[in-house]
């Protein structure tokens, strides 16, 4: 398992890479390539996740235990995006971000979605849905402390992560469609996707209802069982 030693140099990526680096990348490439060269933004989108999740690390004792923790939630987040209508996705992404890091919310979220395309169909959406489930697993690690504490708030999260989700998205249908950014197509993108935004919504709030009491306690024992 590889690590950074440099405590500023990692602090520095944990901030710089999902919050700035990823987003320039999928918005510049979205903008610049269009439906080319898709693949190979997804690569370099998922060697950037690796770099910001090993950017986390500070043993390699605990990286690896972590790393392990990790993949086991992105397994079980791929499967349930097999599940009709309703997908538990972003409830995975957001317990992973609480319960583990912000940077494993980020990379259980985009390697989701780049896993999952193989099945569902990638294309030049996929970077965008890997820094939206990305993004939204993140933050969620930012706000654990306050999310461990209060159910209402996780809730409250995980229905403005559905809203987020869609408007993300809308940003890439407005730049396949046009080629360029126009705040009166992404309006009317918008209003077109105000059914899908709600199912996420909704479902979201369901498998957090579900989901984050057996899951978190899991997590939570093995956090403090294996110091991570």
């Amino acid at each position: 398992m590889i690590t950074i030693k440099n405590g500023r140099a990692r602090r520095i990526l944990k901030y710089a890479v999902p919050l700035a680096v990823i987003p320039l990348v999928v918005v510049l490439t979205s903008y610049l390539f269009r439906e080319r060269h898709y693949a190979a933004v997804s690569l370099f989108v998922t060697l950037l996740v690796l770099v910001l999740f090993i950017s986390g690390i500070e043993k390699k004792k605990t990286g690896s235990r972590r790393l392990v923790i990790t993949a086991v939630m992105t397994a079980l987040s791929v499967v349930g995006r097999f599940i009709p209508v309703f997908k538990p996705v972003t409830a995975m992404c957001i317990i992973s971000g609480v319960y583990i890091c912000p940077e494993a919310g980020f990379t259980v979220g985009a390697l989701t979605a780049l896993l999952s395309d193989f099945y569902f169909g990638q294309g030049p959406w996929t970077p965008f849905q890997m820094m939206a489930w990305g993004l939204i697993g993140y933050f969620a690690g930012l706000l654990s402390s306050a999310f461990q504490k209060h159910r209402a708030l996780i809730l409250a999260y995980g229905t403005l992560s559905g809203v987020l989700y869609s408007a993300l998205m809308d940003i890439w249908t407005v730049l396949w469609y046009s080629g360029s950014f126009s705040l009166s197509l992404y309006a009317a993108a918008a209003v077109t996707a105000l059914p899908h935004t709600i199912s996420y919504a909704v479902s979201n709030v369901v498998f957090l209802l579900v989901l984050q009491k057996p899951f978190g306690e899991k997590l939570t024992r093995i956090r403090i069982k294996y110091g991570l």
